[in-house]
């Protein structure tokens, strides 16, 4: 299969038998994604007069894609995203429903024996309280557990499962796994960054390493033995200044704490005289018209970096929007931000922070190219409203090369695979110099090597002035810089404390 002339998976051999069950396996841009859309039939072989599919459910033996789509089911990020950017927002009983019929959206009523169907898997994966609620008014991993359970509405034999534990929290990835070991008579790839985080019950391995074949059969012994786990956070990470798959030095402009002054420009008579960065008094925050978070009193100082931390639908996104700009507080609560007196435009406080979050790369699937991406962060907007200047891309050409993507700069987001799209954002973030990062599920998508290399990047900007909000499930994806954490209740209030050691 070939993109815009490079090959993406090239001369791929593989065969499936009834009764296994796949980890497929590699790094960003290995072709994962792309090799389970054209196992289900979604994409098609770059044409050479050699390629052939061959599927054989229950006897009957066929070419024919068209045949057999409805017998294989696929749940990848993208397929997350798109009801983003189509503002697909029925409910999640809705949703779950559509599974039943391989559908985009409600077209087919169902039966009696078919809604039974879909309540058992409501309550089967904890969705039961939400199944009224509209898709686009959940959390990022309770659309998720959403499209999880109506993978598993579908009749489908084969489940083809593109990173789905992203986005989980530990509850929910055990309400996963129970599911993925009692699938009964359904078999299944699953692609995982972290292999550690897989079913017990895999049977066979598949590993991809730039579009081709590395390694394919049984599961064996030193497959277990693979830990793509970053070292727990207590430990010091690495912090290399270069790496050899990624050889870019972090751009100079980062290397100094300088960017830090541009904030004590404006207003220096009022807030900036105080040692916080942001405080948020007596908070109140609602989605949908239902409250999130309640009671919300935090600040964070110069100099501090935080995690953030709780459950899928917990608030953690909402908080880092309000932060950002993005929300705003019911009536009775407030939010400063230092350097920024009344009336002040919130734009100039976004000129001041990156942020990172899946919902964000959503609103990005549309670019032009991975360029144009990154260039946006410079202007805080989703998109730009003129033509890029000479002085745009020599801006971000250090941050392309920093990440690995210099040579992805003119495709397209949907020509990469969603860890390098991450990559994207996350060079998007920090091509302004802020001196704030907000960071949801950073390392999502990410592999091993790069994982490290994001969280070595993050921990020395940390160490060199640029202050750190982490919303993460997977306490491995703090950095060791990050020394208090707030958690999120689950009646919606918060708590403080130091990060234990």
């Amino acid at each position: 299969m070939i993109l815009q002339g490079q090959p993406v998976l090239d001369a791929v051999s593989f065969r499936w038998q009834r009764g296994e069950r796949w980890a497929l396996i590699g790094p960003n841009g290995s072709g994962k994604t792309l090799f389970m859309k054209m196992l289900r039939g979604d994409v098609w072989p770059t044409p050479t007069g050699v390629e052939r599919r061959s599927y054989c459910f229950d006897g009957e033996c066929t070419h024919s894609v068209a045949l057999i789509k409805h017998r294989i089911a696929y749940l990848g990020p993208e397929r997350q995203d798109k009801y983003v950017r189509y503002g697909w927002n029925q409910t999640v009983q809705q949703i779950v429903t559509t599974g039943l019929f391989d559908e985009d959206i409600p077209l087919t009523e169902p039966d009696e024996r078919q809604r039974e169907r879909v309540e058992r898997l409501l309550r089967r994966f904890g969705l039961w309280r939400l199944r009224r609620r509209r898709m686009l008014k959940l959390s990022y991993g309770q659309r998720r557990l959403a499209l999880v359970a109506r993978a598993f509405a579908s009749s489908a034999q084969v489940l083809l499962l593109d990173e789905v534990f992203n986005g989980l929290d530990a509850s929910t990835r055990a309400k996963l796994l129970r599911a993925l070991e009692r699938s009964g008579r359904r078999d299944w790839m699953l692609s995982s960054h972290r292999p550690t985080e897989l079913p017990s019950t895999v049977t066979h391995c598949l590993r991809l390493a730039a579009g081709r074949v590395v390694s394919c059969g049984a599961l064996l012994a030193e497959f277990d033995a693979v830990d793509t786990a970053i070292p727990a956070s207590s430990a010091p990470l690495p912090m290399p200044m270069t790496m050899t798959s990624h050889s870019a030095a972090i751009p100079a402009a980062h290397l100094s704490a300088g960017h830090l002054d541009r904030a004590d420009t404006r207003a220096d008579t009022d807030a900036d005289t105080q040692d916080w960065l942001f405080q948020i008094r007596n908070a109140a925050l609602y989605r949908d018209y239902r409250p999130v978070l309640r009671e919300v009193n935090w600040t964070v100082r110069r100099g501090e970096h935080w995690g953030v931390l709780g459950a899928n639908g917990s608030g953690k996104s909402t908080l880092l929007s309000l932060i950002h700009g993005d929300l705003h507080p019911a009536l009775g609560g407030s939010i400063q931000r230092r350097g920024m007196p009344a009336g002040t435009h919130i734009e100039y406080w976004k000129q001041r922070v990156g942020w990172v979050s899946p919902e964000l790369q959503a609103d990005h699937y549309l670019a032009e190219s991975i360029a144009e991406i990154v260039i946006s962060g410079r202007y805080s907007s989703v998109g730009l409203n003129v033509p890029a200047t000479a002085e745009d891309r020599e801006t971000i050409e250090p941050w392309l090369r920093f990440f690995g993507i210099a040579a992805l700069a003119q495709r397209g987001p949907r020509q990469v695979s969603y860890g390098q799209l991450r990559l994207a954002m996350l060079a998007r973030a920090l091509v302004n110099q802020p001196e704030l990062l907000l960071l949801d599920e950073p390392c999502t998508g990410l592999d091993v090597d790069m994982r490290g290399h994001v969280l070595g990047l993050l921990q020395q900007l940390a160490e060199r002035g640029v202050q750190l909000v982490m919303a993460v499930h997977d306490l491995r994806d703090l950095v060791p810089a990050v020394s208090c954490v707030l958690d999120i209740q689950s009646d919606g209030t918060v708590r403080t404390r130091q990060r234990s050691p």
